[in-house]
């Protein structure tokens, strides 16, 4: 189980989260603050594995107290009304930036990365692999190998995937869904920027008119996944 503390001084978004977070099975709701300054005092007293920290909050801002965390293997979700907040949420190391109002696919997505981080369990069979950078897929009824550094982009099609990389000038297809992908991979340098492709973002050279260039292949930025693509490529920029 996975110890969770909610932060926000809104009363109806922590019920909302509060209730997510008794429907996810791997997480446990050690306390609910309305303030990051409460927040402080029940994280020095308890075990907390996990917040859920809001960013725009009187007296002390989440990121703020994101900085200030002594336990640095305490892992943080920023959920917020705030665009404006997603680049500086990535400086500060958070496993992901959710923008108000919240559903449960998107807050479950976030909470599976954390499980991934936080309990270092597998959670299908590629990840076994991941220390090793490759992965093992069934594809014409056998298993391939694949280098991750390999793979420049991802595209899914209903129950199938198809991989592209770098060594061949067709794609591995293979029997499976691109958000299972999508939960394993994120750790690793990719990243869903629409519905139907996840793209290595060490490969991503070119970005044109809301389209990432590989070739004369065009992959569109979707408006969900624009902000987060968006944090990357500014905090790249910036180093």
């Amino acid at each position: 189980m996975i110890n969770c503390l909610l932060v926000d001084d809104e009363p109806l978004a922590l019920d909302i989260l509060e209730g997510y977070i008794k429907t996810t099975p791997f997480l446990k709701l050690v306390a609910r603050c309305s303030s990051a300054i409460e927040a402080i005092q029940k994280v020095e007293n308890e075990n907390i594995d996990l917040i859920f920290l809001d960013i725009q909050m009187p007296n002390l801002t989440g990121i703020e107290f994101s900085k200030m965390l002594i336990n640095k293997k305490t892992k943080i979700i920023f959920t917020t009304a705030y665009e404006k907040y997603a680049l500086e949420s990535y400086r500060v190391n958070a496993i992901d930036y959710l923008l108000k109002p919240i559903d449960y696919s998107e807050f479950f997505t976030a909470a599976n990365k954390a499980k991934n981080l936080i309990l270092d369990k597998p959670t299908s069979p590629l990840e076994s692999n991941y220390d090793n950078d490759y992965i093992f897929i069934k594809s014409d009824y056998k298993l391939l190998k694949i280098s991750l550094k390999d793979i420049i982009y991802i595209e899914g099609l209903k129950d199938y995937v198809k991989f592209y990389t770098i060594n061949s000038d067709k794609p591995i297809l293979s029997l499976m869904s691109l958000k299972s992908l999508e939960n394993d991979l994120t750790i690793k340098n990719f990243m869903r920027v629409h519905r139907s492709f996840i793209v290595n973002l060490k490969m991503v050279n070119t970005v044109e008119r809301n389209r990432i260039v590989f070739g004369k292949k065009y992959i569109p930025i979707s408006d969900k996944y624009k902000t987060n693509f968006l944090v990357f490529i500014n905090s790249d920029i910036s180093k």
